[in-house]
C-alpha cells in the first residue's frame, strides 16, 4: 500500500509541476481527481462500498456456518445497502437472521433494524425514485407521494412493530414507523393508538401558499449524492444558472444554463464542468474582476484522511467554457473541507479566499486564508493573519459585525466550539484577526454545529449570527420523534444569536421560537413573501438511512419570531437536503428554492428540486445588480439600506451583499421585499472598499436595476418572466 501510495504522489507531484504536459489543462485536475479515487478505494473507508461488499465475501466465503459468519453477511447486507441493490440486501439480511434465530432463539435488535430500513429504502427506490413526481417524499406524504408500489412500507412496518415491542422506547423505529405509515396514505388512522406520533400533518399555527417542484420539467432530470449548489448568472444574460456538485469523486458537477424560455439546458459537457467530480459544497465569485462569475469547490469534507482531494478554482472564460485554474493560482491544498468564503479581507478591492478545514484527533490541517495578489495569484498568509485555526470546521462565514469597516469571521464546528474572529486592520498589509469569542458573549453552549451564516434578520443595520446544532444522542429520527411527542432530549438545537450594538451578542434562541432540534446541513436564508424579513431554509439528515428527517422552512414574522411553515409549504422533503440556494429563478418578483437533495452514499442518489413559488401576496420588491470599479466587481461585502414608507409608517431593510449561507450559494444579486411599499423612498449603498456612500432617491417598486460604483445614476435590465410547465407536475413520472 505504501508503494502504491508513494507511486501514486510522484505522478501528482509530475502533474502539478508539468503545466503544459497535457494540451487542455483541465486534465491536470481531472487526473489528480482519479489519482485520489483509486488511492482511496481501500475497505477502511466507509464510503468506499464496492470494496466493502468484497471484503464481506472474502470473509464469508472463507467461514464455517456460525455468528462470526452471519454478522459478516449482516455487514454485506448493509454494504449492499449502501451501493443500492435494496433486494439483494434484503434478502442477504433475512437469511441472516433467520439462521442467527435458529442458533439462538433470539431477535437480534440491530439485525432487524437493518431489515426494516432496507425495506424502506425497498419501496422508497420503488416509488419516490423510479417513479418520481413532485409529491414524491414531501412530508406530509399525500397524493401523489402514497405509495404505489406498497410491498416495502408494509413489510418494514412489520419490523418496527416487532422492534417497538422489544422495546417500546425506541423513538427511532416509532418514527419510521409512522412514516412507513404515511407512505401507505394509512397516517395518522392506521397507526396503532400507542405508537402514534400526533400532528406530523400540520403547521405551526402560521400557514403559507404551497411550493411546487418543478425541476423535472424545467430539464434537471439527473440523481446525485450529497453535494453543492450555485444559483448565479454565469453567461452574463441576466437569467440566472444552476450549477451543482457531487461529493464523490465517482460523481460529476452539472452546469444547468437559463434558455430565457422555462428550461434549462445542461451544458456540463460543453462548458467543461461535467468533467469535474467531487465537491460537497461551492462558493462562486469574480476573483480577477474580468466581469464573470468563477467557482471555487471545497472537497473531502467528512473523509478525514481519505479527504484529502484538491480543492478546485475553475475560472470563467466568458465563452461558456471553466478552465481548473487552481496550481496556477496557487491555491492547491489537499485538506478535507466544505466551508469557504470569498470576501475582501484586506479591502484592496480583490476579493480574497479563506478555507476552513476538518482537523481531528490525529489530523491537524490549519486553516487558509489566501490574499489576492492582483494578478491572478493568491498568497497563504492564514499564519501572519493569525487566523490558522486548527478545528474540526463545518461552517464559515464573513461579515462587518462591528460596522467598522473590516471584514470578520464566524467559525462552526464538530469540536464543539464556535469562533468568533475579529478583523483588526492591516499589518504589513495582511490582516489580523483576534478571537474574540468569549468577549462576544458567544463561547456559551459547548455543541457541535454546522450551518452558520450572518444576517440582519431584524432590519436594525447590524449583523446577527445563526447557527444550527448538529449534536444528538443515538439517532437522527429518535431525537426528532422526541422533539415532536415533547420530551425533552439532549439534542442540540438552532441558535440565533442577537447583535448588541456593542461587539456582543445574545442569544435569543428560544424568544425566537427557533430553540427546536432540526439538524440541518445545506441550508440558505431569503425573503419569501417579500415583506423585508429574511426567512430560511434547512436541509437535513446525515449518511444513515434511517435520518429521514423533513427539511424545514421557517419564515421571519417580523417581529423576533419564526414560524415553522414547512407543512403547508410542501417542502419537507424527507430525503438529505445538500446546498441550498433562494433566488427568483422564474423573475415573477418572489424567490423560490433549489436545494440539491441525495445522500452520501451511491444508494442514496435522489432527485434536486426547483420549488417554484406561486406568490404568498401582492407584496413589492427592488433587484440590485450591484458592479464594484473601486471595490471587488463582484460587489461582495456591499451594504444596502432600502428606506420606504409601509402604511404611513417609514421602515428600513438592510442587506449585505454576499451568497447567504455556509452550504449553497445564492446569487450575487439582491431580491429585497418592501412589503406594501408604493415607492423606494431612497436606496443607500455603502461600497465595501472605503465605506463610500452612495444615494438613489425615489425609485419605483417591482423593477430590476443595475448600479455601478463611482455612477450617478442607475440603468434598468429588463428580463421577461420564465414559465416553467406544471403540466405533469401531479402525476408519476418515470426519469
Amino acid at each position: 500500500m505504501k508503494i502504491k501510495q508513494v507511486t501514486l504522489l510522484l505522478i501528482v507531484l509530475i502533474i502539478t509541476q508539468s503545466c503544459d504536459y497535457f494540451s487542455n489543462p483541465n486534465d491536470k485536475m481531472i487526473n489528480i481527481l482519479e489519482a485520489r479515487k483509486k488511492m482511496y478505494d481501500v475497505k477502511d473507508n466507509a464510503f468506499a462500498s464496492k470494496t466493502e461488499v468484497a471484503y464481506y465475501d472474502s470473509i464469508i466465503n472463507s467461514s464455517d456456518e456460525g455468528f462470526f459468519k452471519l454478522t459478516n453477511e449482516l455487514n454485506k447486507g448493509n454494504a449492499l445497502l449502501k451501493l443500492g441493490k435494496e433486494a439483494e440486501s434484503i434478502a442477504t439480511i433475512e437469511s441472516a437472521i433467520n439462521r442467527m434465530k435458529k442458533l439462538d432463539g433470539k431477535d437480534d435488535v440491530k439485525s432487524l433494524q437493518a431489515l426494516g430500513i432496507a425495506y424502506m429504502r425497498l419501496g422508497e427506490k420503488q416509488n419516490c425514485v423510479n417513479y418520481h413526481n413532485p409529491e414524491s417524499c414531501i412530508m406530509p406524504i399525500q397524493k401523489n407521494g402514497i405509495h404505489a408500489i406498497r410491498e416495502g412500507s408494509q413489510k418494514a412496518i412489520e419490523v418496527y412493530k416487532k422492534l417497538l415491542a422489544i422495546n417500546p422506547n425506541d423513538y427511532e423505529s416509532r418514527w419510521l414507523l409512522n412514516i412507513a405509515y404515511m407512505t401507505l396514505g394509512e397516517y395518522p388512522s392506521e397507526v396503532p393508538k400507542q405508537w402514534l406520533i400526533p400532528n406530523l400533518n400540520k403547521d405551526s399555527g402560521y400557514s403559507i401558499k404551497p411550493f411546487l417542484d418543478v425541476a423535472a420539467n424545467a430539464g434537471i432530470k439527473g440523481r446525485n449524492m450529497s453535494g453543492g449548489v450555485i444559483v448565479d448568472d454565469f453567461n452574463n444574460d441576466n437569467y440566472l444558472d444552476i450549477v451543482t456538485s457531487d461529493w464523490s469523486l465517482d460523481g460529476v458537477m452539472h452546469y444547468y444554463q437559463n434558455d430565457q424560455k422555462g428550461k434549462y439546458i445542461d451544458n456540463s459537457k460543453v462548458s467543461e464542468i461535467g468533467r469535474f467530480k467531487g465537491g460537497l459544497s461551492m462558493v462562486q465569485a469574480d476573483y480577477d474582476n474580468d466581469g464573470d462569475t468563477d467557482i471555487f469547490v471545497l472537497r473531502g469534507a467528512w473523509m478525514r484522511k481519505y479527504g484529502r482531494q484538491p480543492n478546485s478554482l475553475l475560472r470563467n472564460n466568458g465563452d461558456g467554457t471553466f478552465t481548473d485554474v487552481t496550481i496556477k493560482s496557487g491555491l492547491y491544498s489537499e485538506f478535507p473541507t466544505q466551508a469557504g468564503t470569498w470576501n475582501d479581507f484586506n479591502n484592496d478591492g480583490y476579493l480574497d479566499l479563506f478555507i476552513g478545514n476538518e482537523s481531528s484527533d490525529n489530523e491537524a490541517y490549519p486553516s487558509e486564508l489566501y490574499l489576492n495578489n492582483q494578478d491572478g495569484t493568491f498568497t497563504n498568509v492564514a499564519k501572519a493573519a493569525k487566523c490558522d485555526v486548527v478545528s474540526y470546521i463545518k461552517g464559515v462565514t464573513a461579515a462587518d459585525y462591528d460596522n467598522d469597516g473590516d471584514i470578520d469571521l464566524f467559525l462552526s464546528g464538530m469540536n464543539k466550539k464556535k469562533i468568533l474572529l475579529k478583523n483588526t486592520g492591516l499589518k504589513n498589509g495582511i490582516p489580523q484577526f483576534s478571537d474574540v469569542t468569549d468577549q462576544a458573549g458567544l463561547a456559551g453552549i459547548n455543541v457541535m454545529t454546522f450551518p452558520t451564516w450572518f444576517w440582519d434578520y431584524d432590519n436594525d443595520g447590524w449583523q446577527d449570527i445563526f447557527v444550527c446544532g448538529y449534536q444528538y444522542n443515538g439517532s437522527i429520527a429518535g431525537e426528532i420523534a422526541m422533539e415532536a411527542l415533547n420530551i425533552p432530549n439532549e439534542s442540540s438545537k438552532m441558535y440565533l444569536y442577537h447583535n448588541n450594538h456593542d461587539g456582543t451578542f445574545s442569544d435569543v434562541s428560544k424568544e425566537s421560537g427557533l430553540s427546536k432540534t432540526v439538524f440541518a446541513m445545506g441550508s440558505n436564508f431569503g425573503d419569501i413573501d417579500n415583506d423585508g424579513f429574511l426567512d430560511m431554509y434547512l436541509g437535513t439528515g446525515n449518511p444513515d438511512y434511517k435520518s429521514l428527517a423533513p427539511n424545514r422552512l421557517f419564515r421571519n414574522m417580523g417581529n423576533g419570531k419564526f414560524a415553522d411553515v414547512t407543512v403547508s409549504g410542501r417542502v419537507g422533503n424527507l430525503q438529505k437536503g445538500h446546498g441550498v440556494a433562494i433566488n427568483d429563478l422564474d423573475n415573477d418578483g418572489d424567490s423560490d428554492i433549489f436545494i440539491e437533495v441525495g445522500g452520501a452514499y451511491f444508494g442514496d442518489s435522489f432527485s434536486n428540486s426547483l420549488y417554484m413559488n406561486p406568490g404568498q401576496n401582492n407584496n413589492r420588491w427592488i433587484k440590485l445588480q450591484l458592479e464594484g470599479t473601486e471595490s471587488n466587481r463582484s460587489a461582495i461585502g456591499a451594504k444596502v439600506k432600502v428606506t420606504f414608507k409601509e402604511n404611513g409608517v417609514s421602515r428600513s431593510v438592510y442587506r449585505v451583499l454576499n451568497s447567504g449561507g455556509s452550504f449553497g450559494a445564492s446569487a450575487l444579486r439582491m431580491e429585497i421585499g418592501i412589503g406594501q411599499a408604493k415607492v423606494i423612498d431612497q436606496i443607500e449603498i455603502t461600497w465595501p472598499k472605503d465605506q463610500k456612500k452612495k444615494v438613489f432617491k425615489n425609485i419605483k417598486p417591482n423593477q430590476y436595476i443595475k448600479i455601478i460604483e463611482g455612477e450617478n445614476n442607475f440603468s434598468k435590465i429588463d428580463i421577461k418572466r420564465t414559465i416553467f410547465s406544471t403540466a405533469g407536475a401531479h402525476s408519476p413520472v418515470c426519469i
